[in-house]
């Protein structure tokens, strides 16, 4: 049971690929009480196939990842609890973060693993198809279109940076600006030197074959755009460093967090990152092994803290 008077020794914010990884690590070493605290929703939620976990030839989606994180983490004593933690401040001997219906949480050690928010329009049929035929990550994804008439819809500069790399992949690419934003004229000139076919307008919706499978997108206009493949790349996703920030973690210029590279551990004492808040190369197999790593070192300091112990206030 959550109690307001519970120090916690580790709250891990945060119950996507990056945080399970770490509640599973934790959970291991059988001697930390371990809270996750997961608002129920983030970018794990809205992949439908992730093709390049291993173990999982066939893809896995974000839902399932989460529920088998979750049902390995909670026989090993760790707790999960659903909040949207709005404010974070260091006491003197610990951290107390405050939830969205006002409740409490008091920690030693803090993980934090709030992700980012992609942004892209709500439009029909495109979430249906997130992850199965629809794609935001080159890295992660750029296989899945090799030789495929592919559309990227996105948003100025963002979405023709996405068409050039992609340009590697497939030499049948359309770029549709959706929101008619401009971009850098050279940028123009490698579109046309690609032979990336560039089309300004919105998109209306995107229609799709059982299984997710995008074939066409059919722009405000009317005009229908047959594909195969598709890419979204908009730009500007919002990172969720605000509780990091409180805390006083340092930010770069894109709002997210450098961390030392051994041990995850950011610039304040006893805060850990891990995941895509991270300034890594936002893939979930490489978040479980940040989350991984962090639990490590939080072990690590716990122990230390547990060998000398000290007076600890709550209040």
């Amino acid at each position: 049971m959550i109690s307001d008077n519970t120090l916690y020794d580790c709250i891990i914010v945060g119950g996507g690929i990056a945080g399970l990884q770490a509640a599973i690590q934790l959970g291991r070493y059988s001697a930390h009480e371990v809270l996750v605290i997961d608002a129920g929703h983030g970018r794990s939620t809205l992949c439908q196939n992730y093709g390049n976990i291993l173990g999982f030839p066939n893809g896995v989606s974000g839902e399932e990842l989460r529920k088998l994180g979750r049902e390995h983490a909670e026989p090993l004593g760790v707790q999960f609890h659903e909040d949207r933690i709005l404010e974070a401040q260091q006491k003197e001997d610990h951290f107390l973060l405050k939830g969205a219906q006002g409740e409490s949480y008091k920690a030693k050690t803090l993980l934090l693993a709030t992700g980012l928010i992609d942004r892209f329009p709500r439009l029909p049929g495109l979430v249906e198809t997130l992850g199965y035929s629809v794609y935001v990550c080159p890295d992660c994804d750029g296989y899945e279109i090799e030789d495929r008439r592919t559309v990227v819809i996105g948003a100025g500069e963002a979405g023709a940076q996405m068409a050039l790399i992609l340009s590697e992949r497939t030499s049948d690419l359309i770029y549709i600006n959706h929101e008619s934003k401009p971009f850098r004229p050279e940028t123009m000139e490698h579109l046309q030197h690609k032979q990336i076919s560039y089309i300004e307008s919105a998109v209306a919706k995107v229609d799709y074959h059982e299984g997710g499978i995008i074939h066409s997108v059919e722009l405000e206009d009317g005009q229908t755009i047959e594909v195969e493949r598709g890419f979204i790349a908009f730009g500007g996703n919002h990172v969720n460093s605000e509780l990091a920030e409180q805390l006083g973690v340092e930010t770069i210029h894109n709002h997210h967090i450098e961390t030392d590279p051994r041990s995850k551990m950011s610039n304040i004492e006893n805060v850990w990152i891990a995941g895509d808040l991270g300034a890594h190369s936002e893939q979930a197999n490489i978040a479980m092994g940040e989350g991984a790593q962090a639990a490590i070192w939080i072990n690590k300091t716990l122990l230390k803290m547990k060998s000398t112990p000290q007076k600890q206030t709550v209040n």
